[in-house]
């Protein structure tokens, strides 16, 4: 092949039509627990967050809720991904070897909001969210009272969660999506010195913690006592004036090493004893592999 500008314009168009087919066929995890905000800047201040959506009856003015005690701020942090495409492969028309590669970049740009929701999910027993607590606390301040979304323990995290509302426990703020780019013009100085084209991914994001009331963490050995012990605490869950929140858990979210345990619990009709399983399908299993 002449390696020329049109030359390298196809080649990219080429690389770019993988990229895009392959980031639309990726599998991700994210969008089950964390809803997507848009932002147009640096950063978003979500101290919203502190007035759980209820509706009361309107008799006089308005309720207006102060947020002022509230803020909890995302900012947004840019990540890329890079490959390298060496001049002789395109000089000797090789540069479908490096088609996987391309949707490798792809399946990495689709899944990463994954790798970072879980990750921050498993250090919820120690990050703070919107009203200054850690995610997973004994001690939520809702009006006089403490209330507790943790279940304790130092064993492996596992995560009950009401996954139906249009609220999540978690943010995946997006500034920018994931865009295909590329270095390759046969005059530039990578291209002159080591004979390497470069190709990559980058966007601007991140994640963050959305509402603690939609998600109850625990350490302790998952079974059917402190299952049975999370969902209680969860459907008990009442806003500042007292009235429940009609929390009710939809997904056990576990890690690979739990799965077995999170089957026996929700996915089984029978105790191993022969009798009836009274948690039988009262949630989905998720078996996470970022966890």
């Amino acid at each position: 092949m002449i390696i020329n500008q049109a030359a390298m314009s196809g080649i990219y168009k080429t690389f770019s039509t993988v990229f895009n087919q392959a980031l639309g066929t990726v599998e991700s995890m994210v969008e089950l627990i964390a809803m997507r905000s848009p932002s147009t800047g640096r950063s978003v201040d979500y101290k919203w967050l502190g007035d759980f959506p209820m509706m009361r009856e309107w008799i006089g003015d308005r309720v207006i809720k102060d947020l002022s005690a509230f803020h909890y701020e995302i900012v947004n942090k840019p990540f890329e991904s890079t490959i390298e495409v060496d001049r002789d492969d395109i000089d000797d028309d090789q540069i479908g070897v490096y088609v996987p590669m391309i949707q490798g970049l792809a399946q990495a740009a689709k899944q990463h909001p994954d790798v970072l929701a879980f990750a921050l999910l498993k250090l919820g027993f120690s990050t703070a969210c919107y009203d200054g607590q850690y995610f997973f606390d004994t001690d939520h301040p809702v009006k006089d009272a403490s209330v507790s979304n943790s279940g304790g323990g130092s064993g492996t995290g596992w995560y009950l969660m009401d996954l139906s509302r249009p609220i999540k426990p978690m943010i995946l703020q997006i500034r920018r999506a994931p865009q295909f780019v590329a270095m390759d013009k046969p005059d530039d100085e990578n291209v002159f010195m080591r004979k390497k084209f470069r190709y990559g991914v980058d966007d601007r994001k991140n994640v963050g913690f959305g509402l603690w009331q939609l998600a109850y963490g625990s350490k302790q050995t998952l079974d059917a006592t402190s299952y049975a012990a999370a969902r209680a605490a969860m459907m008990a869950f009442t806003n500042d004036e007292g009235l429940p929140l009609g929390i009710k858990p939809t997904h056990l979210v576990v890690p690979g090493t739990l799965e077995s345990a999170g089957k026996a619990i929700i996915e089984a009709q029978f105790l191993a004893g022969g009798g009836s399983n009274v948690w039988y399908n009262t949630a989905k299993l998720v078996v996470c592999p970022w966890l």
